[in-house]
């Protein structure tokens, strides 16, 4: 029961201490409501009338109005059990119930509760602040080697929360490599005035087709079966015929753009696998992403982002101008090449942030990020507004949530079905949530769901949705701010 005039809400936790026990109990408030009593609706329904009806003097020297309009006012908090504080920490299992007559109830503090919960590190991403003000923090090592989520429904703040990730980690030295599907992530290298801030020299912008372009010889023999299999969808005649041809020419050290050209017009095989691998060949090379192997803007990823260490930086792979099949050429050569270069231990772990994921990546890729690349130090961060895009696995085996508002039932239902904490806590408070606001879980907060209010960025915020009314402001002021910056 909480009073009139006690700030708890929503999201709040609370500590329930028993003097005869050697801990207390922490509870989260995820639904409040008025004391469901009949008695208390038929006073307030008696009162109404009387007002309405008569009119006279009120007289009540013992005060019994104002304690029956605390009554009226006073809420009921439902809560969850999250865990118990025993010896100055916090432990996630619970033996034992706290007596209902003797107990005391107070507000605790989400980053106290973080504090008991034994958390260590030194990585720390400062996101926001929690509702009494405090400043939220989560550590780097808790996304360190784990696949995490951020979703909520459009214009929620999903992209603005990952742009402050993005640009923590890279002030802890992490290699961050994100595939941008709007052009909004280019700003983490300018302050808000469009000054360059103390990251911008590790904030790298690759354009495919203009400085991001690759030749056969560097992708080899895997990343380019890959894409014949994956990407261009070669029947199985003709990635035998493929896998023969690339095979040839490394053979004759002949493995260019040129070569495999010269080499499809030549080869003896069948004369519809022959036109196959000839159309194929076209559409990679009319993507104006492949070059020769003597071609000086090529682009080496390893060299890339070995030249970043120790310092980290952010690698970001525009694709907003890609077609669709380009969008899907470009996403399997950065991902097999990472993973050949963290096979042979040529670069550190990387972090991975891919916006709406689904667009682009082909579905047996969704395996591979949980499971195969998180081992190779691969360690994905999936932004999506469409819940159901992502498969129900992954969002049970991903280590943390990030959710923003949601009031469609149907996505409420997928998130509330597959993530790690209870539905009800889900439903209630998600659904509440203004925007910018978020609730947080996983192990980043030790498995406590937890609300934030996502702060302001310090650094250009681009990607804000375009509208006809109101074309100057700051959208438009931002972009004009960018590209004075990289004028002057």
């Amino acid at each position: 029961m909480a009073l009139p005039g006690e700030s708890v809400s929503q999201g709040d936790y609370l500590e329930i201490v028993d003097e005869k026990e050697l801990g207390s109990i922490i509870v989260q408030a995820y639904d409040e409501s008025y004391i469901p009593s009949q008695s208390l609706t038929e006073d307030i329904i008696r009162d109404q009338i009387l007002e309405a009806s008569a009119r006279g003097i009120d007289l009540d020297p013992h005060e019994i109005a104002s304690v029956s309009e605390l009554i009226k006012d006073m809420r009921l908090l439902k809560c969850k059990i999250r865990g118990s504080i025993q010896n100055g920490l916090m432990l996630p299992n619970v033996s034992w119930l706290p007596s209902r007559a003797r107990s005391k109830i107070r507000k605790i503090s989400q980053s106290k509760l973080l504090d008991l919960s034994g958390q260590t590190g030194m990585a720390r991403i400062e996101i926001g602040t929690t509702k009494d003000g405090e400043a939220f923090t989560v550590l780097g090592e808790a996304m360190d080697g784990n696949l995490s989520i951020i979703t909520g429904k459009k214009e929620s703040g999903k992209s603005h929360l990952s742009k402050i990730i993005v640009s923590s980690l890279v002030r802890n030295h992490a290699t961050v490599v994100i595939f941008d599907l709007n052009n909004e992530y280019e700003g983490l290298a300018y302050r808000t005035d469009g000054t360059r801030n103390e990251i911008s020299e590790r904030v790298v912008l690759l354009e495919p087709g203009r400085n991001f372009k690759v030749s056969f010889d560097y992708l080899g023999e895997f990343s380019l079966i890959s894409l014949m299999q994956h990407v261009l969808d070669a029947p199985g005649a003709s990635l035998r015929e493929f896998i023969r041809i690339i095979e040839y020419l490394k053979q004759h050290g002949k493995l260019n753009l040129q070569s495999f050209e010269e080499t499809i017009q030549t080869w003896r095989c069948n004369e519809l696998v022959k036109d196959a691998l000839h159309s194929r060949f076209q559409l990679m090379k009319s993507s104006g992403f492949f070059c020769s192997s003597q071609d000086e803007s090529e682009t080496r990823l390893g060299e890339l982002i070995t030249n970043l260490q120790p310092l980290g930086g952010a690698i970001i792979v525009s694709l907003k101008k890609c077609s669709s099949l380009v969008k899907r050429l470009v996403v399997e050569v950065v991902l097999s090449k990472l993973v050949q270069l963290l096979e042979r231990e040529i670069i550190p772990p990387t972090f991975l942030f891919a916006e709406e994921a689904h667009l682009y990546l082909r579905e047996t890729y969704w395996d591979d990020i949980v499971t195969r690349m998180r081992h190779f130090g691969i360690f994905t961060t999936l932004i999506t507004n469409q819940p159901d895009a992502i498969k129900e696995g992954i969002y049970r085996q991903a280590d943390n949530i990030f959710l923003f508002n949601f009031t469609n039932e149907a996505d409420l239902d997928m998130i509330a079905k597959a993530s790690t904490a209870d539905s009800e806590t889900i439903r209630s408070i998600v659904r509440t949530l203004p925007r910018r606001h978020c609730l947080v879980l996983g192990k980043v907060v030790s498995d406590l769901p937890m609300l934030v209010k996502v702060s302001e960025a310090k650094f250009l915020t681009l990607g804000q949705t375009k509208k006809f009314f109101g074309r100057s402001q700051s959208n438009d002021h931002h972009r004009k701010i960018l590209i004075a910056s990289k004028t002057f």
